[in-house]
């Protein structure tokens, strides 16, 4: 072989090499674009699932605040009726013993 054909040879290998190089490059991208379109597809997925989990969870937290808000009146309600019938309460207290202390030196 002359040099001049060796050196077309050279280049017809690199030429096929860059080509076979291509060719993977290219089926490497697709193969990433695919994964990368599944990977947004279950990140979006998850968003949502986050999204509803969130909305669950806030409404628990709602219906608590609410039973809370409503045991909170109900022992406000209680602890005013009870701070209104300690001077009924004293004053019979104080009869009773009054009438004890009769009842004993009669």
């Amino acid at each position: 072989m002359e040099p001049t054909d060796l050196t077309i040879e050279i280049l017809k290998s690199i030429r096929d090499e860059v080509k076979q190089t291509n060719v993977r490059l290219e089926t490497m991208g697709r193969e990433l674009g695919g994964r990368i379109d599944e990977t947004n597809v279950r990140i979006e997925t998850m968003g949502h699932e986050l999204g509803r989990r969130i909305v669950e969870s806030e409404l628990r937290t709602s219906t608590a605040l609410t039973e809370l808000a409503g045991s909170v009146r109900d022992l406000t309600t209680l602890l005013r009726v009870q701070g209104e019938l300690r001077p009924r309460v004293e004053k019979c207290e104080h009869d009773i013993a009054e009438l004890q202390h009769r009842a004993a030196h009669a």
